[in-house]
């Protein structure tokens, strides 16, 4: 949530600001005139509540005296103003909510690193990693045994069923089977276990109450991407961030415990709801896929070097799994909701031919904490913590990556050896 009070002191910062993500001033306008219609009424119910105060004591002071009469008088006077006080307060608690709800509709100022633009086409690239690029490789030119897309050479070998799943739970549920299966599962525990040096493993539930979707930015803006369970007042996450932002919700922190790192392995689920066309073959695009996060809890000073430590741990699980990657800086239209700024990583995957987000690092200042209330204490005063996340990695694409660049000329898979020690000691997957 943004800072009502720099919105005050700097409003055409803020506008100049949100107009880099195509925000129309009118919106902060409209909020800016609520905010100071709120003002106005809380002084006015504050007002009135200091004269039916006075009121009180005065009835007192004229009992206390004897005066009957006027204690009677000033007792209908302080119960005439206390119902005006009361409607004053309705009244200021429902301004109070429509600004709350015009912040919330609003998203996160772009930092000074992030690109300008409107759309994904403004993204800038920032630079590709390839198996060998070090000693001179040329960027890889793959095989056409490679080029069979995932969906094929899954069913062929018998790990992925896009039927069976589709039976089960509807179009974009993939069923794994198998090795396909247990890839899933190799992938988790290899990345939890690379991350155990530095991030608190936590598996936190895999639903959240609206409060708790309302921190991270998710709601109100992307409901309707999101599964409501409308009987319970719950949502299925969509990324473990979700839950790790709200861990520490309502608290304050003391200086020195920061940063605070934390890693989750969960189920992650999305509608999709704008998915089309060839993004919906095999499971380019899933309603459930699982994903590793890395999140931290952190002051303004040390979020460069969490933000930087996220997207590095991310980047070498792709090196360490011999995936060709680039690196994409979003630009201030394409950012999420609650982002200051975001790098994207994207493996490019032979079999479908194109490039595939697997990760986004994302620095988000202080707006999911105001709306989280997650706060430090420096030199006896609270402030708001900043918040950082990222995915290492999420499986789905990340699966589709390596059956489609480790397929061999007789169709197995011949996987990185790193994976070895979570398939049993085998990397080779075949027909069952």
């Amino acid at each position: 949530m943004l800072d009502l009070v720099l919105l005050r002191k700097s409003p055409d910062e803020v506008k100049a600001g949100l107009a880099r993500r195509g925000v129309p001033t009118s919106d902060l306008d409209e909020l800016i005139a609520k905010d100071e219609e709120h003002r106005s009424l809380l002084q006015e119910a504050e007002r009135l509540r200091a004269t039916v105060r006075e009121l009180s004591k005065r009835v007192g002071e004229a009992r206390k005296s004897g005066d009957t009469k006027a204690a009677e008088e000033l007792t209908s006077e302080s119960r005439a103003i206390g119902d005006e006080e009361r409607r004053a307060s309705e009244k200021s608690d429902a301004a109070g909510d429509e600004v709350r709800a015009l912040l919330l509709a609003l998203p996160n100022i772009p930092s000074d690193e992030t690109p300008d633009g409107l759309s994904e086409d403004d993204n800038v690239e920032m630079r590709r990693w390839w198996p060998g690029m070090d000693t001179g490789a040329p960027f890889p030119s793959f095989e056409e045994y490679q080029k069979v897309p995932h969906w094929e050479s899954g069913e062929a070998l018998g790990i992925l069923d896009l039927e069976t799943g589709a039976k089960i739970a509807g179009s974009m549920f993939p069923l794994y089977r198998g090795d396909g299966s247990r890839l899933i599962r190799a992938l988790s525990a290899y990345a939890l276990d690379r991350h155990a040096d530095a991030y608190e493993e936590i598996r936190p539930p895999t639903f959240a109450l609206t409060e708790t979707m309302m921190s991270t930015g998710h709601l109100p803006k992307s409901a309707d991407d999101m599964y409501e369970i409308p009987r319970d007042g719950l949502w299925a996450i969509p990324t473990s961030e979700v839950p790790l932002t709200s861990m520490k919700s309502n608290q304050i922190l003391e200086e020195a415990e920061l940063p605070i790192k934390m890693t989750a392995a969960t189920a992650c689920f999305r509608r999709e709801a704008g998915a089309a066309g060839r993004d919906t073959r095999g499971v380019l695009r899933t309603h459930e896929f699982d994903k590793v996060e890395l999140f931290a809890y952190c002051t303004p000073e040390q979020a460069q070097e969490c933000f930087d430590d996220i997207l590095a741990r991310a980047e070498a699980m792709l090196q360490s799994l011999g995936l060709t990657y680039r690196l994409l800086s979003l630009c201030a239209g394409d950012i999420g909701t609650s982002s200051k700024r975001t790098i994207d990583l994207e493996v490019f995957s032979p079999g479908v031919d194109r490039w595939l987000e697997v990760s986004s690092t994302s620095w988000f200042g202080d707006f999911q904490a105001r709306r989280a209330n997650v706060r430090f204490r420096r030199n006896g005063s609270p402030k708001f913590v900043n918040t950082v996340n990222g995915s290492a990695l999420a499986w789905s694409r990340i699966w589709i990556a390596l059956v489609e660049t480790y397929r061999q000329m007789d169709g197995t898979i011949a996987l990185p050896a790193v994976l070895s020690p979570y398939l049993g000691g085998r990397t080779v997957i075949s027909k069952r």
